[in-house]
């Protein structure tokens, strides 16, 4: 919060010096009286104005409860403009597993939950590319990825740049086990999307503001927000190894937040969120909270997209 200080100097004001364009001359007396008893009327005028100025200042708080009003206002919506700017950039994941193999691939039969398919999952994801690349955890379309059986589908919701929603089927092009990451890709024929503008991991500082969206327990479009509690953790992948170089964060990530983007104040990406520690039998998060530093995701999204599996397998 800023904090503002009057400061009041006491000085001695000269009288004013009266010049021409042309030259610089010495006035009658007469005039010179005149407007030598104007400047002390507006000097002390002056002076008067200060100290009543000084005193409401120094009176509660009118004036300075309506400067902490405006300041907590332009928080508010400098936050309102946030979330709206960037929200139609974060998708919602369902993950559906059918009744029976279908004979069409068409998105009316498989992705009608009610009658074709049985939702088993939720989760986030944010728009890569304006081609339909959406990067997602791993853990999240983990079923999808080692599918066998035909039945595993993925339903992708989306809003365009016009902000009509709409949902298309997800197809798994890329993953890798070892950071937890994943790309779909969806079909965005008609639709313009908005990509999210990605950010830097790597000159991050502890107790910056940062903000996840996502879809927690289902719930679309959720906003929560914290700091940067911690940088440089070690959390245990999928494959049972570990992702260095985790953020931590208290702002709230729960069921269905993996996947998606946690963002600074610029709206910018700095880590996929991806996991949280609960309290034992409680399913409650802690708060204490961890994102894929986005520098990781921004190093192996791009071979997952291009040839499907990370860096590592090819080489």
């Amino acid at each position: 919060m800023a904090m503002f200080s009057i400061s009041l100097h006491s000085k001695h004001f000269p009288s004013p010096m009266l010049t021409t364009p042309s030259s610089t001359k010495c006035l009658p007396s007469a005039t010179a009286a005149i407007t030598s008893r104007r400047a002390m009327v507006f000097g002390s005028g002056f002076v008067i104005a200060s100290w009543f100025n000084l005193a409401n200042l120094n009176s509660p708080p009118l004036a300075l409860a309506e400067l902490l009003q405006d300041e907590l206002q332009q928080e508010e919506d400098n936050l309102v403009q946030l979330f709206q700017e960037t929200s139609p950039s974060v998708v919602f994941i369902k993950d559906l597993e059918l009744t029976k193999v279908p004979k069409t691939s068409s998105d009316e039969v498989m992705l009608n939950e009610d009658e074709d398919a049985k939702v088993e999952g939720t989760g986030s994801g944010f728009i890569w590319d304006k081609f339909g690349h959406i990067v997602t955890n791993y853990h999240v379309v983990a079923k999808l990825a080692t599918d066998t059986s035909g039945l595993q589908r993925c339903k992708v919701f989306l809003v365009d740049t016009k902000g009509n929603s709409f949902y298309r089927e997800g197809k798994i092009i890329g993953f890798d086990p070892a950071y937890d990451l994943a790309v779909l890709k969806v079909d965005v024929d008609g639709y313009e999307i908005k990509p999210v503008a990605l950010g830097q991991s790597n000159n991050l500082n502890v107790g910056q503001s940062c903000f996840a969206i996502g879809n927690p327990y289902g719930y679309e479009n959720t906003l929560t927000t914290g700091v940067v509690s911690g940088l440089g953790r070690e959390i245990p992948s999928p494959n049972g190894g570990a992702i260095r170089g985790a953020i931590q964060t208290d702002a709230a990530i729960n069921a269905g937040n993996s996947g998606g983007p946690l963002i600074d104040s610029r709206g910018h990406v700095i880590g996929v969120n991806t996991s949280t520690f609960t309290r034992k039998g409680t399913g409650v998060s802690s708060g204490v909270n961890f994102a894929i530093p986005i520098d990781t995701v921004i190093r192996n999204v791009p071979y997952l997209i291009v040839y499907g599996t990370p860096y590592s397998n090819r080489f």
